[in-house]
């Protein structure tokens, strides 16, 4: 029977992720750094290199955390209060407890608006902390940090440029293949079908190119007749573990921005 979701995640082995990237620290926790050596009076190394793993365990514990939290998501679910989440291209949002984490731009810049004033301050990155306080990083350092009550709303610039790059990626990794025959399913093609069924416990997605492949599926893969996963609406039905909801929006938006793409190239080819 087969099990393989359409997505993917890109779970190859990297060597270059694998190495150490060296982290340099700004100049005022250099300048701390050696302040408690000095205190230590580590001459030998033996405190630091005790410390040294005990970060190194501390850095595990949290990273075997945060991957735990990834497979929370990828199950369709809030890392925070475990309920559904709501899953777009670009942002996973829990409307429940308000957890979220959303893609910002790389290149594009950043516009912090100021409450009360047109005045807006520009910057690489801005960060909205847990206190409520905005940084905004400009280059290498943070050139303005606003109080909660200080600024109204921040605006992410997208150029053109990153979103094309951004769909491209989406399109490689999200690789729509029927789980009859293994060809390409696409989402705008008539006989496109989209489908949720639980085999087991947890709620599969596959998807078909046309409708001989789905039909050819439903007769040798059944679904249990207490369930009748074919003909019943997710929404309804709470008989199985939920990864996913009713439809595939991310995917049919993905179809809408590729679209209007295409549309821009093919208007700018007949530009004289």
């Amino acid at each position: 029977m087969p099990m393989k979701s359409f997505f993917s995640w890109g779970t190859k082995d990297d060597d270059s992720q694998s190495e150490k990237k060296p982290v340099i620290l700004p100049e005022e926790q250099r300048e701390n750094l050696e302040s408690d050596k000095s205190i230590l009076g580590d001459q030998d190394g033996t405190h630091e290199q005790r410390l040294q793993k005990v970060a190194e365990r501390e850095v595990q514990s949290a990273a075997e955390d945060s991957l735990k939290k990834i497979h929370i998501i990828q199950l369709g679910r809030c890392p925070v209060c475990g309920e559904h989440l709501s899953q777009h291209l670009a942002a996973n949002i829990c409307e429940s407890c308000g957890w979220n984490k959303y893609d910002s731009p790389k290149s594009g810049k950043v516009r912090v608006h100021l409450t009360g004033s047109s005045e807006v301050i520009e910057g690489d990155h801005a960060y909205v902390l847990k206190t409520g306080a905005c940084l905004v990083i400009r280059g290498p350092v943070v050139y303005a940090r606003i109080p909660a009550n200080g600024f109204s709303w921040v605006e992410y610039g997208w150029s053109e440029e990153e979103l094309e790059q951004r769909e491209k990626q989406y399109r490689e990794q999200m690789q729509v293949t029927c789980a009859w025959c293994g060809g390409e399913a696409k989402v705008n093609k008539d006989g496109f079908h989209l489908i949720h069924v639980a085999f087991g416990t947890m709620q599969e997605r596959y998807c078909f190119c046309c409708d001989e492949c789905y039909e050819a599926f439903r007769k040798m893969y059944p679904s249990r007749v207490h369930r009748d996963c074919y003909d019943r609406n997710c929404n309804t039905c709470n008989l199985c573990v939920k990864r996913y909801s009713d439809e595939a929006e991310e995917l049919r938006l993905l179809e809408k921005i590729s679209q209007k793409s295409l549309e821009k190239k093919q208007a700018a080819e007949k530009k004289p």
